[in-house]
């Protein structure tokens, strides 16, 4: 991002003991989109402020509230708040989103005094789910939300008042492992029996679809606070500790490639830069200008989500059969 913008970061990869390819392809993806959405602003402002990483403070909503903004752009009366979520688990929707709303907050009270904002533009980037969700809502809204639900909400639950709730929100709670209502929410699926698609109706696995992110996350958080507790000594009946499957890896990268080329063979692989880093190398303009022709966008592969989401539905064998 940083690169995008012109600006000079140090290498993330230098001191690296790993690398994961598919992240590396997800954040240049999410490079591109968030350079689109720059380019989208400048249309309608010559100047928009760009902010990577910004520490958003809204405690003026939420006691000691805060959170860190992945990409702010606010151009003249538009402010835009773009979150990253490599996450795999969990489809996360941008609609009411109460995280993003925050953020949205946050951002709006530090500049609101230098910019006349009126629409908030929140955009969840997912990309390991094929996800790009968007929300819009007016500044007056925004604020109405805060002061009337938000802002006593988190009063309640800062005091340690109020009911317990499960839903979405658990992702981000320090007791989202061990809560109890989480449990009980999650485990209302066993009423099913947990039988074979076949032997559930439509009407069934309809009820089901809706929980069944929540489910993986929760069984997820389960697994890894049963994980970290084994280790500090706590013993659960049936399960012990193990180390994990790893990969071989160089102990000395530069004496591996000395011994290679010292015996006549050529220790690394010239590989093409990626879309994002050609486009930052040649610029957006001569990118288009030279390789325009050369760029195709596979069709993503085929995934069941809510009727709310707003890319079109592909084609079923139903509907091709149809149309016969």
């Amino acid at each position: 991002m940083e690169k995008l913008l012109g600006r000079s970061p140090e290498d993330p990869t230098e001191n690296l003991t790993w690398f994961d390819t598919e992240m590396d392809d997800c954040t240049d993806q999410y490079a591109a989109y968030v350079a689109e959405q720059i380019e989208e602003a400048k249309t309608h402002c010559s100047d928009p402020l760009i902010l990577i990483e910004e520490k958003l403070d809204f405690s003026k909503w939420v006691p000691e509230g805060f959170g860190t903004g992945d990409c702010v752009i606010i151009a003249d009366d538009v402010l835009h708040i773009i979150d990253f979520k490599y996450g795999l688990g969990v489809l996360v929707d941008a609609e009411e989103n109460p995280q993003m709303m925050c953020y949205a907050l946050g951002a709006l009270d530090t500049y609101e005094y230098l910019y006349s904002i009126q629409t908030i533009r929140m955009t969840i980037f997912q990309p390991r789910r094929d996800n790009i969700s968007t929300y819009e809502i007016s500044r007056d809204d925004l604020m109405k939300w805060a002061e009337e639900t938000l802002k006593p909400t988190a009063a309640l639950a800062y005091n340690g008042e109020g009911e317990f709730n499960a839903g979405d929100h658990c992702q981000f709670c320090k007791a989202k492992a061990t809560c109890r209502k989480r449990a009980e929410h999650n485990l209302e699926l066993a009423q099913y029996d947990f039988e074979m698609p076949p032997n559930l109706d439509e009407a069934e696995i309809a009820a089901i679809l809706p929980r069944i992110d929540d489910l993986v996350a929760w069984a997820n958080d389960i697994k890894e606070y049963a994980l970290q507790q084994a280790l500090s000594g706590v013993e659960y009946p049936g399960f012990k500790v193990v180390e994990g499957k790893s990969n071989r890896k160089y102990s000395d990268e530069n004496a591996v490639a000395s011994t290679v080329e010292a015996a006549g063979f050529n220790p690394y692989e010239k590989k093409l830069l990626g879309i994002t880093a050609m486009t930052s190398l040649l610029g957006k303009k001569k990118f288009n200008e030279l390789l325009s022709g050369f760029i195709t966008k596979p069709q993503g592969k085929p995934t069941l989500v809510p009727e709310s989401d707003k890319r079109p539905a592909l084609n079923t064998a139903k509907d091709d059969f149809s149309e016969e």
